[in-house]
């Protein structure tokens, strides 16, 4: 049986609310150690996305979010015929 490993979240992670809609921006790596973040964001219906690439600092990761909002916007993590992967 193996343990499900612990994550350290970001001072970053947490609820993001744009026009309207609610997202929940995950940010994580595997607790105690360096490793490059992780980036989930999942919608008010449980949609995911997730980002393939890694990042060095957790501030990389937020700045891509919000990025991808200023660019796309926030309903592009709604739910979509396709899993969504950035």
């Amino acid at each position: 049986m193996s343990k499900k490993a612990k994550l350290e979240h970001s001072e970053f992670s947490g609820e993001f609310e744009d026009d309207g809609v609610t997202v929940l921006v995950d940010i994580y790596r595997p607790a105690g150690t360096q490793n490059d973040w992780r980036m989930d964001v999942v919608s008010e219906e449980d949609d995911v996305t997730s980002w393939e690439e890694a990042f060095t600092t957790d501030k990389d990761a937020w700045e891509e979010f919000l990025a991808t909002v200023e660019k796309d916007g926030i309903r592009t993590f709604l739910e979509s015929d396709d899993p969504a992967v950035h």
